[in-house]
């Protein structure tokens, strides 16, 4: 079973694997840790990943990238119409509200929702993965940023089953930063907490969390963030001054030219961390647009002025994150940065500032999350034993329930009101809230947002309806129902389950005695109870053995018809299931999950086609590049003239075709092509390749004829009890083996190089298995035992005298054979058989 952790990062991802030494990151077809989450369609073919980035620069407009900030939005939000103006690709609004991405694909226009092409992002992964782990990749834990709604965490799910895999959990990133963090850490207490701070500095977003450490545990203790402050928005910053500057100096507007906008942005981003590490840095790149190459510089201080207002935004979320832990300052421990964009010298003077303590880089910035991710799904499967160390999460949105009717009783017993809050902000994950509803049919309860203000705007506060029903109460009134509320590992809120219970009176039967008087039965206690009747306590010992009952058979029936057997009423709880109907609100239906499943395996399917026609059309190309050098070196004697024309020929004529007709064919087609060279170059390789195998095919060939002729013909006496018509069997074998050897080798001798050869080591290899398998078993004969000395007669009574004649002995000792028994019997010198 594999155990995979998925860093879905805005610009790149991560592939965390656990081995049983640990926990790793897994490489790319091109051995990159980080593979882009992008996706570029073709006309043939999709590319996804290393081989998207690189046709991103040449096919802009349909190669999508950063989905991670559309999925589960709405068109019209605000946020999102901010990132679609750095998007070259195409969006326009579905008819659900949300983004639709439109692409040429297999030479049509087609149109994808960001759940599908994360689906693609993350079957790449799982690809990846697989070839890595050498074995199928289904489970996982993927890593989700802690101000997702339960819309874009439900889409994440839908991106999985795309995909084909099965999240154990969607974790908060700050989350598995922290697990990756505390769970080496060796020296934590068993009372008191280590505080620490972990800021995440994505490509996007900022992320605070503040986490507390114990021995064995981990819990948070309380998020905040910024959906819109990242690495992203300072290489923004740098892109719009050079565009600026390029538009006076060079008289090019860049933001007309999407491929000019693109190597723009690359190129700032490779400013930026220049800048991290220096005062200054410079920008040139060639042929930018209209076949002008540019060159700008930019200091440090320029580029922090520039991005002031967005370093202003950094502060908020972390003192936010302070507060909700409720902490001071001095019960902070450390102060942990990781993300893409946390490398920025003004980041962390600002984070200086706030917390009193120097950020420190225990963890690997970018790799932290998929670590975490994969520690936490090997703690989840049964493959891997982990060490002892327990997640305590918490729910960032406070999640409050609505109904209509009077208020049921929370778990706790009190009554809870309509649109009242089930779990509060900072709720642990996972959690279980129980409910009980009075109700005479079926009712629905709506699962809210207690607080929109942190949700992304055009977020609509209902998350889900329940309808609970259809149940029927026995006794035609109110019912009392149990519903079971959870707020799962993913974080998202479900009914569980509801339960009608009911009270219903049963007739149990209790049998007693009569009231008449009994006889009494020999050895069974009778006793009179408060009422003067008779009760049997025990009479088991009336029917044991060896004791008489006095009473006859027509008395005991009377005794039987006596018993009396009366009927009482008791109360027993009924629990009856009642169904549960889930609609939520803006969730993909079963049946467009169903579609989009489809469209993956179509397309996934025309991938693999397209890389194996590749893949033929390469070795045709790659055929004709190395049987011409061959025909001249390796070859050369091999080949006559004739057949070196025809075959260069061939050659030349399939070189023209391919980048000429022959450039966008079928896999079929390119098949077909290599066989025809290969018809007239496997005999031409044929000739050198025996030449080859020949020799070590004789010399084992002459070992095995000498050798079995050899000791066939040999006096050594460890050959005497061989029968010498058997030897002589092996020495025709030998003889006739050598003859046919040297016929073939006679004829090959008088061929030329560049003919076809009649010694073919197959042959010589066939004929030394056959001499094998004739002559080992005759040489190799095993010698027959020495023949058991017989028994003597002329044994001494005193050797006879401690064993039974006629038997054999026991364990130790030697049968002695009876005297009588002439067949035992020997001759001896001494014994007279003469007759006079």
């Amino acid at each position: 079973m594999s155990v995979v952790g998925l860093d879905v990062g805005n610009e790149n991802c991560i592939v965390g694997v656990a081995r049983q030494r640990g926990i790793d990151v897994v490489l790319n077809d091109e051995s990159k840790r980080e593979t882009p989450a992008l996706v570029s369609f073709g006309e043939k073919q999709r590319f996804l990943g290393i081989a998207g980035a690189a046709t991103a620069t040449m096919n802009p407009k349909n190669t999508v990238s950063q989905v991670k900030r559309l999925i589960g939005r709405k068109f019209q939000d605000p946020e999102v119409q901010r990132d679609l103006r750095l998007f070259p690709f195409t969006v326009t609004e579905g008819p659900d509200g949300g983004p639709l991405i439109h692409v040429q694909y297999m030479g049509e226009s087609r149109a994808f929702t960001p759940t599908q092409i994360l689906g693609m992002i993350l079957s790449n992964l799982k690809t990846i993965a697989e070839k890595n782990l050498g074995t199928s990749v289904v489970d996982c834990v993927i890593g989700i940023p802690v101000y997702f709604t339960e819309l874009q965490r439900r889409a994440y799910i839908d991106a999985t089953s795309i995909a084909g895999l099965r999240p154990l959990r969607l974790m908060h990133e700050t989350t598995a930063t922290a697990l990756a963090y505390g769970i080496y850490k060796t020296d934590l207490s068993d009372v008191d907490p280590i505080n620490v701070v972990f800021v995440d500095v994505g490509h996007a977003s900022l992320q605070v969390c503040v986490a507390a450490f114990k021995k064995g545990q981990l819990k948070i203790l309380g998020h905040s963030f910024d959906r819109c402050c990242g690495g992203r928005d300072f290489d923004e910053v740098l892109f719009n001054y050079f565009a600026e500057k390029f538009k006076g100096e060079y008289k090019i507007d860049v933001y007309s030219n999407a491929r000019a906008s693109m190597r723009l942005r690359a190129a700032c981003e490779k400013v930026k961390k220049v800048l991290s590490a220096n005062p200054e840095a410079p920008l040139n790149i060639e042929c930018l647009m209209d076949e002008k190459d540019v060159r700008g510089f930019v200091k440090r201080d320029e580029f922090e002025a520039l991005a002031a207002p967005i370093l202003e935004r950094v502060k908020g979320p972390c003192e936010k994150a302070l507060a909700e832990s409720n902490l001071s300052l001095d019960k902070i421990h450390a102060v942990e940065v990781v993300g893409s964009g946390s490398r920025v010298p003004a980041i962390l003077k600002i984070l200086s500032s706030v917390f009193g303590k120097e950020p420190s880089r225990t963890l690997n910035a970018s790799e932290c999350i998929a670590r975490g991710c994969a520690l936490q799904c090997a703690m989840l499967s049964p493959t891997f034993r982990v060490r002892e160390f327990e997640v305590q999460d918490s729910f960032p949105f406070p999640i409050a329930l609505s109904w209509k009717g009077s208020a049921p009783e929370s778990d706790g017993g009190e009554e809870a009101s309509p649109n009242s809050i089930v779990f509060v902000k900072g709720n642990p994950i996972p959690s279980t809230k129980m409910l009980t509803f009075y109700r005479s049919g079926t009712f629905s309860i709506d699962v809210l947002y207690a607080d929109t203000s942190e949700l992304p705007p055009l977020t609509s506060p209902k998350i889900s309806t329940f309808t609970i029903g259809p149940f029927t109460p026995s006794k035609g009134e109110k019912a009392k129902l149990k519903v079971k509320i959870r707020l799962n590992l993913h974080g998202i809120v479900s009914v569980e389950s509801a339960t009608l219970i009911e009270e219903e009176e049963v007739e149990v039967p209790v049998t007693r005695a009569a009231t008449k008087e009994s006889k009494e039965i020999p050895g069974a206690d009778v006793h009179r109870n408060g009422e003067g009747k008779d009760v049997k306590m025990d009479d088991s010992d009336a029917n044991e053995p060896g004791i008489e009952n006095d009473l006859s058979a027509a008395e005991q029936e009377s005794g039987l018809d006596s018993m009396k057997v009366d009927v009482v009423k008791k109360k027993k709880t009924k629990r009856t299931d009642v169904p549960v109907t889930e609609v939520v609100a803006g969730g993909l239906p079963n049946a467009e999950l169903q579609k989009a499943l489809e469209k993956e395996y179509e397309m996934a399917l025309q991938d693999r086609v397209m890389e194996e026609t590749k893949d033929k059309k390469n070795a045709v190309e790659a055929y004709v590049y190395d049987m011409r050098n061959k025909l001249y070196d390796k070859l050369q004697e091999y080949v006559t003239e004739h057949e070196r024309d025809e075959l260069s020929a061939k050659l030349q004529q399939t070189e023209d075709w391919l980048y000429e007709d022959g450039e966008d064919e079928t896999k079929s087609v390119y098949v077909a092509k290599l066989g025809e060279l290969k018809k007239l170059g496997d005999p031409l390789e044929q000739r050198q390749k025996e030449e080859e195998l020949r020799g070590p095919a004789i010399v084992e060939l002459n070992y095995c004829i000498n050798s079995f002729r050899e000791a066939a013909q040999s006096k050594d006496a460890k050959y005497d009890h061989i029968d010498a018509a058997d030897k002589e069997k092996v020495i025709i074998e030998c003889n006739n083996a050598e003859e046919w050897f040297k016929d073939k080798q006679q004829q090959q001798n008088a061929l030329p190089k560049s003919a076809n050869p009649v010694l073919l080591s197959s042959d010589v290899k066939k004929k030394t298995e056959f001499l094998d398998r004739f002559c080992k078993p005759i040489m190799t004969k095993p010698r027959p035992p020495p023949p058991k000395p017989a028994a003597t007669a002329d044994s001494t009574p005193a050797e006879r005298k401690d064993v039974p004649t006629g038997h054999a002995g026991t364990a130790g000792e030697v049968p002695v054979p009876d005297p009588m028994d002439t067949d035992n019997m020997s001759s001896t010198p001494d014994a007279d058989m003469r007759t006079d």
